[in-house]
């Protein structure tokens, strides 16, 4: 397994889209759809200090956060990236994009590009995502790209994983 953090910072290029490290000035497209642990940014301020959070969390090697850039434009159009279970070998693999940018393909790239970085780069043998039963196009997602629902959670939640990394029992 070759876990966070690298020397350089990964940047995987796809045909639409990047994902690559956020940058400062990123920041102010991302206000809306900044969060950590569950708690949304409401400013440019707490979005930064969010930013620097997760960046301390990919250092201390239990994340990894890329913006999805637009490659047209190099505008960050979303975020993905895997947030839990590193050290397991295992990957809580999460994503957003911003409303404008949804129906468009963007999270789809990012989620593959993320899937196969996880598999080949990091070597996990489990990537999972959570969501809620009300979000029904990130389940149409997710089960498109061939995750399974394992679980529901409490408070409306939905487990699912990536089938080819389930093991049949």
């Amino acid at each position: 397994m070759r876990l966070p953090p690298y020397e350089d910072f990964p940047t995987i290029s796809g045909d639409k889209i990047s994902l690559r490290q956020i940058q400062i000035s990123d920041m102010h497209d991302l206000i809306e759809i900044s969060f950590y642990d569950a708690v949304k940014a409401k400013t440019l301020r707490q979005a930064t200090e969010m930013q620097t959070k997760i960046h301390k969390d990919y250092l201390d090697g239990n994340s990894i956060h890329w913006g999805i850039a637009d490659n047209l434009t190099n505008k960050i159009v979303g975020t993905c990236g895997y947030y839990r279970g590193l050290e397991k070998g295992e990957g809580e693999l999460g994503c957003v994009l911003l409303p404008q940018y949804r129906g468009q393909g963007f999270m789809t790239s990012a989620i593959l590009l993320a899937i196969d970085f996880g598999l080949n780069i990091i070597g996990l043998k489990r990537i999972w995502a959570i969501t809620s039963q009300k979000n029904v196009k990130a389940i149409e997602l997710l089960e498109r790209l061939s995750f399974i629902k394992t679980r529901v959670l409490d408070d409306n939640e939905i487990e699912y994983e990536l089938k080819r990394c389930r093991r049949e029992s």
